[in-house]
């Protein structure tokens, strides 16, 4: 007995309920239209029997895909629904049979790799700048002095000893810097201050060289004409070799009468050394009492001022404003050196390119080195004199005994062992005035 109405039977397979198993695609069956509380009529022809439920399964139509597209979910018409077993928004969504859709805004950057390739772009641009720049600056080196000329050489000592001397000439300057300058129209150069900068492992040592020292010209081959002249005995001030033969003739003697081997020579003349100063914004001094002195054109107060170009030439220059004189005036010389080195050697200058090519321009013009002279080298001289004001350093005047007739006599057991300490790189015990 059917428990379902007259003319009903559970055929639902046949029309609907049987999903893909019917071999009539689903979306071409129509259901009937039953209103509630109706019995429908009893059908005219019989209905034949269902298939057997475990029968062969058709293969499925080909109006359905794996997303939401044609044939599928959501087409609004031939949907009975029921679904095929397959997973609706897995992922991958169709776009009208075209395709997966594209990812937004393409692959992630690589920010490790940009860093890596800004890190060597940036290491080759600074290399290549400061090559060019050690070029640059090595080829602006007056290499003017020869020191082979010289003869009867001491043995070479422990560490490296520059002489450092500072001339009055005017090669350069107009009659406008000159008058500015205090620095009057001699013709010619003289020294106007000499210094032997020892470099060693136990700290640089400047000693300053009156320039009023007693010396004896020994014999020496003349830097121009090749010849030789013997010794005479004669007695000068120091800086009468410098005016008599230059360079060669001075360092000939500084080295006859220390016994010192002297192994770079420097030379800047008082445009120069303005430029420097001026290039740099000024050097800022210390001056414990106030002088004035007509001739060097210097005036200054005491207490911390900072001095340009002009004023510096001045300061450095000044002698007879002193009780001392000369040895007063290198002592002013060394301070203000050790000054300028201290606050040239700043990364306030060193990394900042708009000072430092002007300093290095304005001090490599005017600057007259010996023919081995080597970039590096002048730089090691350079922060050897700012070790000298850094605590790791020793500056001195040259020991004096006494004087005769203007002429100031150096003591020659301090002398002795003074340069005996030099060349053994030993700690300087000798004191000087």
């Amino acid at each position: 007995m059917s428990d379902w109405p007259d003319g009903w039977t559970n055929d639902r397979g046949d029309r609907h309920g049987r999903g893909s198993g019917s071999a009539q695609p689903e979306g071409a069956r129509v259901m009937r239209h039953v209103q509630r509380g109706q019995v429908p009529p009893q059908s005219a022809a019989p209905v034949p029997p269902a298939p057997p439920a475990h029968g062969p399964v058709p293969a499925q139509p080909q109006g359905y895909d794996d997303g939401y597209g044609r044939g599928g979910y959501g087409q609004g018409h031939g949907d009975d629904g029921y679904n095929t077993g397959q997973v609706y928004g897995g992922g991958r969504v169709s776009s009208g049979g075209r395709g997966p859709r594209p990812p937004r805004g393409g692959p992630a950057p690589d920010w490790g790799r940009r860093i890596k390739l800004g890190s060597l772009t940036l290491v080759v641009v600074l290399l290549a700048v400061s090559i060019g720049t050690y070029f640059w600056a090595d080829s602006k080196l007056k290499r003017e002095v020869d020191l082979a000329k010289v003869i009867d050489r001491p043995e070479e000592g422990d560490g490296t000893n520059y002489l450092i001397v500072g001339s009055d000439s005017r090669e350069g300057m107009s009659a406008d810097d000159k008058k500015k300058l205090h620095t009057g129209s001699a013709e010619g150069k003289r020294t106007d201050s000499m210094m032997i900068l020892h470099d060693g492992s136990n700290g640089p040592t400047l000693i300053s060289l009156p320039r009023d020292s007693d010396v004896e010209i020994p014999s020496f081959v003349g830097s121009e004409s090749g010849k030789k002249f013997p010794a005479q005995g004669r007695r000068v001030k120091l800086n009468a070799a410098y005016a008599e033969d230059g360079p060669e003739l001075l360092v000939r003697t500084v080295e006859h009468n220390t016994g010192l081997r002297i192994d770079h020579y420097v030379e800047i003349g008082f445009a120069g050394f303005a430029n420097i100063v001026d290039a740099i914004g000024g050097v800022e001094m210390d001056i414990p009492k106030a002088f004035k002195d007509k001739k060097s054109g210097a005036d200054f107060q005491a207490g911390k001022q900072t001095l340009d170009g002009e004023q510096s030439l001045a300061f450095v220059r000044t002698r007879y404003a002193f009780a001392g004189s000369d040895l007063d005036r290198t002592k002013n010389q060394q301070k203000f050196l050790a000054a300028l080195a201290s606050q040239t050697a700043t990364p306030g200058t060193v990394l900042n390119p708009f000072k430092l090519y002007p300093t290095m321009g304005a001090g490599l013009d005017t600057l007259i080195v010996d023919k081995d002279m080597s970039l590096w080298s002048l730089g090691q001289m350079f922060f050897a004199m700012k070790g000298v004001t850094g605590g790791d350093g020793t500056s001195m005047n040259m020991p004096i005994s006494g004087s005769n007739g203007g002429n100031l006599v150096w003591d020659k057991a301090k002398v002795a062992q003074l340069v005996e300490q030099l060349k053994n790189d030993e700690k300087v015990t000798v004191a000087g005035d």
